[in-house]
């Protein structure tokens, strides 16, 4: 925010104190508002307003640098007991959709970079992520389940069209029969039906696409560099019309922004094909916060306070609940409301009705000969 200055972390805000917060400027298709320094950093940096506009003359083009990055493992296990899956693999690091809210943002500071326009201006691919995979699968003792591909950060974010990396992994997933689920904003998932498809038709694939709002104008500001809501309706038809059983995620439902879209949205969805529908309240751990704050009263100063004190209204008071179970959901009239909203929307239209596992007795180990995958038997 205008030289440094954040908004009490707990408690209720008012406008005056948001618009005190104001920002002047920003970087044009991107997300953040500015690239505050990570929460492991001994010094941080604050951008001052000397009256020059240096500011501003300083804020240039924010190019997208992509950089490699050696993993030693691929898969990720986690014992959450609030998530559907136990294991992810994620092929990049940073997304430059760069939405605003996106919960992977910390995990940029991990590597001393901001969670801010970091997060989505410097990428790294994990460059050795198929032969990891390849080599994780093929481990004595190996049980399958659910591979979750690209959750912490869009597996198709734009970067793939060149790197190819998420269909590499898919390929190899197909070979080993292994089952797989997908959750994108980006229509370039449909590049891979050929994959896809012949993987949902055997039971071993589905897909979510998550569309935030339907709102064009605020799709582009919260998500600037994510496909259009037109275009990821669009997909959930065309992937529906390949026979692949599409979920559409509602997520984060951000009260006092967005929530009045709920009904609209799923209606918009079902007519498109999706057979079910699930939704998150928005997360606010560690950078995130500021950066949310910061993006608020930049886009949408009249609402940023009502914003934030119906967020805090769910969270205890506070902009995040780390609790199981809570973090998703919230608690209080304002999570109760839209859950209960949700609920007889998703009900009307059929789109409540539980998922059938993905099969993981067709499982099978294979080697890689030139190039080309064999059994191994």
């Amino acid at each position: 925010m205008r030289t440094g200055q954040k908004l009490s972390p707990t408690g209720r805000v008012t406008l005056v104190e948001t618009r005190k917060a104001g920002e002047r400027f920003e970087q044009r298709g991107r997300g953040a508002i500015s690239n505050q320094s990570g929460r492991y950093e001994a010094e941080t940096r604050q951008a001052f307003d000397d009256g020059w506009g240096t500011i501003e003359d300083d804020a240039g083009r924010l190019e997208t640098v992509l950089m490699k990055d050696s993993a030693r493992k691929i898969i990720t296990f986690n014992k959450s007991p609030d998530i559907s899956f136990d294991r992810t693999v994620n092929p990049y690091r940073g997304c430059e959709h760069g939405c605003i809210y996106c919960f992977a943002r910390p995990s940029h500071a991990w590597g001393g970079l901001s969670a801010g326009l970091d997060f989505e201006s410097k990428l790294f691919y994990k460059d050795n992520a198929v032969e990891l995979l390849k080599r994780e699968l093929a481990k004595p003792g190996y049980v399958p389940r659910v591979i979750a591909l690209g959750m912490n950060t869009d597996a198709y974010q734009p970067v793939e069209r060149e790197q190819r990396l998420t269909r590499s992994l898919l390929e190899v997933l197909a070979a080993h029969r292994h089952p797989v689920s997908l959750l994108t904003k980006s229509a370039l998932i449909l590049r891979d039906l050929d994959l896809i498809a012949p993987l949902a038709e055997a039971g071993l694939a589905r897909v979510g696409i998550s569309i935030t709002t339907l709102d064009r104008s605020l799709a582009r500001k919260m998500e600037p560099r994510a496909a259009t809501p037109t275009r990821r309706l669009e997909t959930i038809r065309a992937l529906s019309e390949a026979g692949i059983e599409v979920t559409v995620m509602t997520a984060p439902i951000i009260p006092g922004l967005n929530d009045h879209e709920i009904e609209h949205l799923l209606e918009a969805a079902a007519d498109h094909g999706a057979t079910r529908a699930g939704y998150v309240l928005l997360r606010l751990p560690y950078d995130i916060k500021d950066l949310f704050h910061e993006w608020l009263v930049q886009h949408v100063p009249d609402r940023a306070a009502r914003v934030i004190n119906l967020v805090r209204e769910m969270r205890g008071g506070r902009d995040y609940d780390a609790n199981w179970h809570e973090r998703m959901r919230g608690g209080g009239p304002v999570a109760d409301l839209i859950s209960k909203r949700f609920g007889r929307a998703a009900a009307r239209l059929d789109m409540n009705a539980p998922r059938g596992p993905l099969r993981t007795d067709l499982f099978r180990v294979v080697e890689d000969k030139g190039g080309q995958f064999r059994l191994d038997v």
